[in-house]
């Protein structure tokens, strides 16, 4: 026997996942929910009186916005974290940045499914009212906040202009929220708060927002470990950063 010959418990790769327990689990909830809601928004929730089926648009426009809103506010508080003189840790930045890639996703899924909407109960799929304009400026910031993050320079001066702009850009969305009380556009308002949806219809839509939320913990608990994995790496190199990740997984 070649005494150079390696054994396999010497060569064997040990592959050790870089999820945990939680996410997967979160996982698991986010597909079961996503399940339910399909069920309930194609299947058992009734039609509207005058939309008929055009209303299930609903069950995505109204929590991927949420979801939007949601995503942008933890955007600033993460921001804020950062700049706070007691830390300047750069998982605050991480956060801020995995959130507001998620948001500009939902964001986009706002806008499209507002149009296709648009399209069934006003004739037309873009009318420049104030709802409409307010909340595509919005998405146009925070796409301008992501280039910003991208530009040259260490992670701390990534980070702190990042901030500061994240600060100013949540600010816009009590104004897409508040438009349609605040100039009366053609967008209607929220009809929750106006008790216009049937119970089986505001459950299903209730539901929906639920799984998004879940969604959106899943998708930024991931894309952080992302940054994080690629902040290692423009710090320490690959081997470490994958280390560090594998550990982090362990625990």
């Amino acid at each position: 026997m070649d005494p150079t010959a390696s054994t396999p418990s010497t060569t064997a790769t040990v592959r050790r996942p870089t999820s945990t327990r939680f996410t997967r689990g979160l996982g698991v909830a986010v597909i079961v929910g996503a399940a339910w809601v399909a069920l309930f928004g194609l299947v058992l929730s009734p039609n509207d009186a005058l939309q008929k089926t055009g209303v299930r648009i609903l069950y995505i426009h109204v929590p991927s916005a949420w979801l939007a809103y949601l995503a942008f506010i933890v955007t600033g508080i993460s921001s804020a974290g950062y700049l706070w003189k007691r830390t300047r840790s750069l998982v605050w930045d991480r956060v801020a940045g995995a959130s507001a890639e998620v948001g500009v996703l939902f964001m986009g899924i706002t806008l499209v499914t507002g149009s296709l909407w648009g399209s069934i109960t006003w004739g037309t799929y873009w009318t420049w009212d104030s709802r409409l304009t307010t909340t595509a400026f919005l998405f146009v910031t925070y796409i301008g906040y992501l280039a910003v993050r991208g530009l040259g320079g260490t992670l701390h001066q990534r980070a702190r202009r990042s901030a500061i702009l994240a600060l100013f850009a949540v600010l816009e969305v009590p104004l897409v929220h508040f438009s349609v009380k605040w100039w009366r556009p053609l967008h209607q308002n929220e009809s929750v708060a106006e008790g216009e949806l049937e119970d089986m219809m505001l459950f299903t839509l209730f539901s929906g927002i639920v799984t998004f939320t879940l969604l959106y913990v899943w998708l930024v608990i991931h894309r952080q470990r992302t940054l994080a994995l690629d902040d290692s790496v423009a710090e320490h190199g690959l081997d470490a950063a994958l280390a560090e990740r594998r550990q982090e997984a362990l625990q």
